[in-house]
């Protein structure tokens, strides 16, 4: 049993300091076992009433307090959540990894933070890890590129994960298939692609460039269909050259719209893959004296801080990401929140999206709203 400190008033030290009280401690001061008051703080094992009594009471008299984190990180107790993003700067992954962060914490549970920097096999490694730290459940954010290789790896990891009473939690990210023992949570993306679309089109928008995401990213593949399924839904035929995918990221917004701003095709809209790469789209668009929204609507998907930051104020799709990263462990440790108007909860929990208006739209320049209905 490892000696767990507290952060109260102690006992007394030798030469007449102060040393942090310890389990062994508590269990002379209520006159019991150390693996009793191991019980007592863990709760996995019946303890009799008074006797839980007498060592809690213990506890508060030697200012002892539980350390949950210090107790996973010993390695005593698998008390531990772990979450794997692609990068933690990325607001995307940071808001989710605070809610995951949070809800671990609000259940005692230490919270392990590992980035792969979009590197699979850094992923695979990981799982491995907090398969070894006996973690309760691990948690994957973000898209997933579609390799037949990769994801049988991912289910073995997942099999092994359930084997040892663990759960794998895929978190804005496709099925396994049938038959791998994963939980899910994910929001309505390609749904959120689709309304931001028919926002624009009933602005009067018809020639809408769509700029950004890696086309083999499932995240990226999934807002493009909701752009295409609203393009289709109103008659407006689908243009390729309106299509100029890529990375998530500012330096790409800014470089492909300067470059399509100087040759590419005409549009009067612009949707842009995620906020990021529309906050590149409008340096670009400011720097090339092209106004938003006068002369060009612009539209993000995510709803990060930079969408209220940028100005003219950024139109976009809000993604719940702090309460998914909440749901990943709940879904995994609890079950979910069981209201009736949710899905069930024993495969993939979903969470709506929304749209966001702020200043960035407007009908095209010398054109008129149109009903489109």
């Amino acid at each position: 049993m490892s000696r767990q400190s507290s952060t109260g008033p102690g006992t007394n030290a030798p030469g007449g300091g102060q040393r942090r009280a310890t389990v062994v401690d508590v269990a002379r001061h209520a006159g019991v076992s150390t693996a009793t008051v191991s019980r007592v703080m863990n709760r996995n094992y019946p303890v009799a009433a008074a006797t839980r009594e007498r060592v809690e009471e213990a506890m508060r008299a030697l200012g002892y307090v539980v350390n949950a984190h210090a107790r996973a990180l010993a390695g005593v107790s698998g008390r531990t959540v772990g979450i794997i993003v692609s990068e933690l700067i990325d607001p995307f992954y940071a808001y989710i990894a605070r809610g995951v962060e949070r809800e671990a914490t609000d259940g005692d549970r230490l919270c392990l933070v590992c980035c792969t920097q979009g590197d699979p096999q850094r992923e695979l490694a990981f799982i491995e890890l907090m398969h070894e730290r006996r973690a309760d459940a691990v948690v994957l954010v973000g898209g997933s590129v579609e390799d037949r290789a990769y994801k049988a790896e991912l289910a073995r990891r997942a099999h092994e994960l359930a084997a040892g009473g663990s759960k794998l939690v895929l978190c804005g990210r496709p099925s396994l298939g049938d038959g791998v023992p994963t939980v899910g949570v994910e929001y309505d993306n390609e749904g959120g692609a689709f309304a931001i679309t028919d926002h624009l089109i009933t602005q009067g928008h018809r020639r809408i460039l769509y700029l950004g995401g890696p086309p083999a990213l499932s995240t990226a593949r999934d807002r493009l269909a909701g752009h295409r399924r609203a393009l289709e839904l109103r008659g407006i035929e689908r243009d390729p050259a309106l299509e100029q995918p890529g990375a998530f990221g500012r330096a790409f917004g800014y470089r492909r719209m300067a470059e399509l701003l100087r040759d590419g095709p005409e549009f009067t809209a612009v949707f842009a893959a995620n906020d990021i790469v529309a906050a590149g789209a409008a340096q670009a668009l400011e720097e090339a004296g092209v106004r938003v929204p006068q002369d060009m609507s612009l539209v993000g998907y995510d709803d990060i801080p930079v969408a209220q930051e940028l100005r003219p104020r950024l139109t976009t799709v809000r993604i719940p990401l702090e309460e998914m990263g909440r749901q990943a462990v709940r879904v995994a440790l609890n079950g979910g929140d069981e209201d009736d108007w949710r899905a069930p909860t024993t495969g993939t929990l979903r969470l709506g999206t929304h749209i966001v208006v702020r200043d960035s739209v407007a009908p095209p320049r010398g054109g008129r709203l149109q009903d489109r209905s």
